[in-house]
């Protein structure tokens, strides 16, 4: 990316309290299994300037795919569209107790509660929610959406 879209900077920058459809995105990974490509819809979350995906507490396909090949293309679709390159980094479990919550809080407010989001027990999360960071491969995306 040689420059950066401002429109892009904007759609990342969410808050724990944006409304819920600001943190719907596709990615694209690689199947563990299959090598082929897999879109999926999926949350992502900013927490302390830092860009997450998890899912609830269960075994997901993405999150081994991503363990796998952690190479892969975040798809924002909402008012913006764009394909960025990134890759999923594992988290030390400092960082998850610190996310985890945040993410399960996120979900109590009113605007997810209307959209039928059920309340979710945090220590289940800890214990078996999928977690990774997303690094932009653009550096100068990273560090221009991280402080948005």
């Amino acid at each position: 990316m040689s420059s950066i879209d401002p429109s892009i900077i904007a759609a990342l920058a969410i808050q724990a309290d944006s409304s819920p459809h600001r943190h719907v995105i596709d990615i694209t990974t690689i199947g563990a299994r299959s090598g082929q490509p897999r879109r999926i819809e999926i949350w992502f979350h900013r927490v302390d300037g830092h860009f997450y995906i998890s899912g609830m507490p269960t075994a997901r396909n993405w999150y081994a795919n991503l363990r796998k090949n952690p190479d892969f293309v975040f798809h924002l679709k909402g008012e913006v569209h764009a394909d960025l390159p990134a890759r999923a980094l594992p988290v030390d479990d400092e960082t998850r107790r610190r996310v985890i919550p945040a993410i399960v809080g996120q979900q109590d407010l009113p605007e997810y509660a209307a959209r039928g989001v059920p309340h979710q027990n945090v220590d289940v999360w800890l214990a078996r929610s999928p977690l990774v960071e997303v690094r932009f491969d653009d550096d100068k995306l990273q560090a221009a959406a991280s402080v948005a």
